[in-house]
């Protein structure tokens, strides 16, 4: 059995906040396998169900997110789990939007969910980082992060979530490379349009320039 837990903070002040990308990832898991409902213990949200390759339990910490590790340290010693059996999904500022990478062990990145679980039970843990981007300003990064995903995020936003659920079976067996390999061939990285990035420029004849297209070249581009 796995505790799969995903990070955020609590209330629909949050709900849809870049940082709040764990939160998103495990309520897809939970509504594609038919989990049970969600109840409250261990200071956050659980629910359990089964997955084709064993069973999970869900968890959703209500503590916020600086105190991330009060509630998985709870729900793992209740059931008595280790650390190996953890795998925590959270957001990464240093991948690009859509883009996923496993870890295992190692240090927190400045992340406050991640140096809150490892305060408590060490840094020996498996993590799903799910890259939100990284505003380019270290100054803006708490505002950017406590702040809603753009409409234009859902092109990326949405087939991330449910490669996320369908690929769940593998955390269930362990297998985070897998697990991560399978999301970033059905969903890869954020395309440019849906970063709202302008598109590149279409070619075209150099103004003053003598036009040596040929009359169908010229129609082509007349459509573009």
């Amino acid at each position: 059995m796995k505790l799969i837990a995903g990070l955020g903070n609590p209330g629909p002040k949050y709900a849809r906040n870049r940082h709040n990308i764990g939160f998103l990832s495990v309520d897809a898991i939970a509504a594609a396998h038919d989990f049970g409902p969600w109840r409250a213990k261990f200071q956050g949200l659980v629910t359990e169900g089964r997955l084709p390759t064993g069973k999970a339990i869900l968890l959703k910490p209500e503590t916020f997110m600086n105190l991330s590790g009060d509630s998985v340290q709870a729900a793992l010693a209740f059931h008595k789990l280790t650390v190996r059996d953890l795998i925590v999904l959270h957001d990464e500022l240093d991948l690009a939007p859509g883009k996923v990478r496993p870890k295992t062990g190692g240090g927190h990145a400045g992340h406050n969910g991640l140096r809150s679980i490892m305060a408590h039970l060490g840094p020996d843990f498996a993590r799903i980082r799910l890259g939100i981007g990284h505003p380019g300003d270290k100054a803006l990064v708490s505002n950017y992060v406590l702040s809603d995903f753009a409409k234009a995020d859902a092109d990326w936003l949405d087939p991330l979530l449910s490669a996320i659920a369908k690929a769940a079976p593998d955390i269930a067996a362990g297998d985070i490379n897998r697990f991560a390999s399978l999301i970033g061939q059905a969903a890869g990285p954020a395309t440019p349009a849906a970063r709202s990035d302008p598109p590149a420029p279409k070619p075209g004849p150099a103004p003053n320039a003598p036009d040596d297209r040929n009359p169908l070249q010229r129609l082509v581009d007349k459509f573009r």
